[in-house]
C-alpha cells in the first residue's frame, strides 16, 4: 500500500494526526538547532568569560556582547551591568536573570506534552470509529453476513489510526525527553559557572571596597 492509501485507510483522525506530526517535526527541528548552537559554543565561551573577568573585569563586556545569542552571556551581562552592586545584590540579579531565561530554554515543552498525550487518544478514537463502521456493516441475520469490503475497511481504519497515533506519540516523546535532558544539563551549567562568577565578583568587590567588606564581616 502507498502512503496515500494508508492515510485514506486511517479515516478522519489521520488529519489531526498529520497536523500533530508536522508540528512535532517543526518544533523538533527548531529545538535541535537551538540546542546544537548552545552546546557547541557555550561551555568554551563561559570559560573565556570567566578567564577575562578574572584578569580584567571591564574587558568582559565586549566578550559578552559578542556572544549575546547565548543564554549564559545574556545572564552574565544583565547581572554585571548592575552598577556598584554588593555581592548579595549581584547574586540576586544573577538569579533573576537566570529565571528570565528559563522560559526560552523550555520553549515548546507544552507542545511536546500535548502531542504525546493527545496523539494516542486520537488513535484510540480512530479505533473506535473503525470498529463502529465494521459492526454497522455486519448483517448477522442475512445470508451474506454483511458487506465484507466495509467490514475489512473498518478494521483497517481501526488498526491504521491506532498505529499512526502511537508512532506520532513515540517519535515526539523521544525528542521531548532528549530536549528535557539538554535543559537539565543547561541549568546545571548555568549554576556552575554562575557560582564561579559570583566568587570572582565578590573577590573584585572586596579589592575595590576593602573597608566596606571588613565592616560587613565584623557585624
Amino acid at each position: 500500500m502507498s502512503i496515500t492509501e494508508i492515510f485514506s485507510a486511517g479515516g478522519v483522525v489521520m488529519w489531526p494526526l498529520l497536523l500533530f506530526s508536522l508540528s512535532a517535526i517543526t518544533v523538533t527541528i527548531e529545538r535541535g538547532l537551538f540546542w546544537f548552537r548552545i552546546k557547541k559554543q557555550e561551555r568554551a565561551v563561559a570559560k573565556d568569560i570567566l578567564q577575562i573577568y578574572r584578569s580584567n573585569p571591564t574587558a568582559v563586556f565586549a566578550k559578552l556582547k559578542q556572544n549575546i545569542n547565548l543564554p549564559i552571556s545574556r545572564i552574565f551581562l544583565e547581572a554585571l551591568e548592575l552598577e556598584n552592586a554588593s555581592p548579595n545584590q549581584f547574586r540576586i540579579a544573577l538569579e533573576s536573570a537566570t529565571q528570565a531565561e528559563l522560559p526560552l530554554l523550555k520553549r515548546f515543552n507544552t507542545v511536546f506534552e500535548t502531542i504525546v498525550a493527545v496523539a494516542p487518544l486520537l488513535g484510540l478514537l480512530g479505533t473506535i470509529l473503525g470498529l463502529i463502521r465494521s459492526f454497522a456493516s455486519l448483517n448477522l441475520g442475512g445470508l451474506g453476513g454483511g458487506n465484507t469490503e466495509l467490514v475489512t475497511g473498518g478494521i483497517s481504519e481501526a488498526l491504521v489510526s491506532t498505529a499512526a497515533g502511537m508512532i506520532v506519540a513515540i517519535f515526539t516523546l523521544l525528542f521531548a525527553n532528549l530536549f528535557r535532558g539538554f535543559y537539565k544539563r543547561q541549568v546545571a551549567l548555568l549554576q556552575e559557572y554562575g557560582g564561579q562568577l559570583e566568587i570572582l565578583y565578590e573577590w573584585h568587590h572586596q579589592e575595590m571596597h576593602p573597608k566596606e567588606m571588613t565592616y560587613a564581616s565584623n557585624r
